[in-house]
């Protein structure tokens, strides 16, 4: 098949997924065309069938903001066209599933174009029900010719909000086998943690739903009893409010922001729990991503995330914004070794069997010949 993907190549679950999707399927032998105004930052290898086409919008005076996603569904329309795609496959639902809905209408006198709308989250949630967005969300939805989302929970939300009866497909992330690192782990360990302290890891992109500062909250209380380094990775509008956060509780020294990284498998396979404390997650991508390191997870139990996060198996969840909870759970992993190793044990195995990329590619690759038939 030769399938578009668009999607925000920027740090974030959204753009990861839909990066790893195309090289997966590319691996696959099918022939994938990211269209975006920027290479994924996830895409940091050269395949003979994946090609990078930039969305670039002019510049005009006039315009106070650039037309983004009309220049998009232009450049979507020549690349179906010229390249004879099958199907494009957006990812996030504002502005790229409008602009692939355009981009149909306006070839569809020389080319038929399936169009396949994943939805990631905030798409719904936040952006999709503003009420600038939420007719032309619900018309991008109602017009697409198939539609997934990541989470049950994301699901029910979109029929809810829209109130729409559109079929919608529950197709989770994904996540696949790591290299053994363990030589550069230890390293990494001996730099975070020289006295063999335990290591909280985060990862995010420091929006304020992510409550980073919750995450020093509970680095504190954790320190109260046990030595604890903290690494942050990621950043993102909320980055200055953490340091300033660890600098009141006088923990700045232990807590290690790392900026964005590309291995960010190494680092979580460094650490020893990994903390989500989000107000709202529809999955919690970079809590699979810990789990499939065997790291155990103490997280929020909202939204999606507790599809994901089973208590006692991969990790503990809490109620939003109960940092002393998330202290004692993260306490009760870290003061027994052996239940934190039987936890690694569990949440890897859980995580492979359940969110496996074998396992989750063939359900995209359904859709997609249902959706050609």
């Amino acid at each position: 098949m030769k399938i578009g993907i668009v999607c925000y190549p920027t740090y974030g679950g959204s753009g990861v997924v839909a990066t790893e999707l195309g090289k997966n399927l590319a691996k696959l032998g099918h022939e994938i065309h990211f269209i975006t105004y920027a290479l994924p930052y996830r895409l940091n290898e050269y395949y003979n069938n994946i090609f990078y086409h930039e969305v670039k919008v002019m510049e005009y005076p006039l315009f106070e903001y650039p037309p983004y996603s009309l220049a998009l569904a232009s450049r979507m329309a020549e690349i179906a066209r010229y390249q004879n795609l099958d199907l494009i496959h957006v990812h996030y639902a504002i502005p790229h599933a409008v602009s692939a809905y355009l981009a149909r209408e306006m070839i569809k006198d020389h080319h038929p174009l399936k169009i396949i709308t994943t939805l990631h989250g905030t798409d719904i949630t936040l952006v999709g029900r503003d009420p600038s967005f939420m007719e032309v969300t619900r018309f991008s939805i109602e017009k697409s010719d198939a539609v997934t989302a990541v989470s049950n929970y994301l699901r029910d939300k979109t029929i809810e909000i829209f109130s729409i009866d559109k079929p919608i497909e529950v197709i989770y992330n994904f996540i696949e086998d790591q290299p053994d690192q363990e030589n550069r782990c230890g390293e990494l360990r001996h730099r975070i943690a020289p006295n063999g302290e335990f290591i909280i890891s985060h990862l995010s992109n420091f929006r304020p739903v992510k409550r980073v500062e919750d995450v020093i909250e509970v680095a504190y209380q954790v320190k109260q009893q046990l030595p604890v380094k903290v690494m942050m990775i990621g950043d993102g509008p909320d980055r200055s409010k953490a340091e300033i956060r660890a600098r009141q509780l006088n923990i700045f020294e232990d807590v290690h922001f790392l900026g964005k990284q590309d291995n960010v498998y190494l680092l979580l396979n460094s650490s020893d729990v990994f903390l989500m404390p989000s107000n709202l997650e529809s999955f919690g991508l970079a809590a699979l991503e810990a789990m499939s390191c065997g790291i155990p997870c103490v997280t929020s139990n909202a939204g999606g995330l507790t599809e994901l996060v089973k208590d006692g198996i991969s990790g503990f969840t809490a109620e939003v914004g109960d940092v002393g909870k998330m202290a004692e759970l993260v306490l009760k992993i870290l003061k027994d070794q052996k239940y934190k190793e039987k936890l690694s044990q569990t949440s890897r195995k859980y995580a492979f069997e359940n969110f496996h990329v074998n396992k989750i590619i063939p359900q995209y690759l359904d859709l997609y010949k249902k959706v050609l038939s």
